[in-house]
């Protein structure tokens, strides 16, 4: 059974199931992680997002860092998952997401953030775990900061 995190689901609402990848990024005492700001939903994230289809969930992370971030990453090891239900507004969706939670190395910067609204800032650990917008995120960053 996946830990579920953040809201009840509301009974008689359907929701799509959203499977998506992770990334706790650390280097040192600092976590690399994503500011989203659309005007609407600010919110400090992991890097990471939707599995596409037919793409593995290893590519699916190297993408998605690579897409919120502009870097790219070695030796990605998964360390959990967790799933909780929410309203996406960018899709108009009410989603069951499935997120999978990998470590992995950051290992060089490209260039900026090809995704829109995302900026890649480096954060200390023990902030992200009070700042990330979701409490499975910040679970995960406290089980990481815990190890430090």
């Amino acid at each position: 059974m996946i830990r579920r995190f953040g809201e009840t689901p509301e009974t008689g609402r359907t929701y799509t199931r959203r499977p998506g990848v992770y990334a706790l990024l650390p280097q040192g005492k600092d976590l690399l992680v994503t500011w989203y700001d659309d005007g609407l939903n600010p919110e400090l994230q992991l890097p990471g997002g939707g599995i596409d289809s037919g793409e593995s969930p290893i590519t699916a992370l190297h993408r998605e860092v690579y897409e919120e971030t502009g870097w790219l990453i070695a030796a990605p090891r998964r360390i959990g998952a967790f799933r909780r239900f929410t309203y996406m507004p960018e899709y108009d969706l009410w989603a069951e997401k499935i997120c999978m939670i990998y470590s992995a190395r950051p290992v060089r910067r490209i260039g900026p953030p090809g995704e829109t609204y995302h900026e890649a800032l480096w954060i200390e650990t023990t902030a992200a775990v009070q700042m990330l917008g979701n409490d499975g995120d910040r679970y995960f960053a406290s089980k990481h900061l815990n190890r430090l």
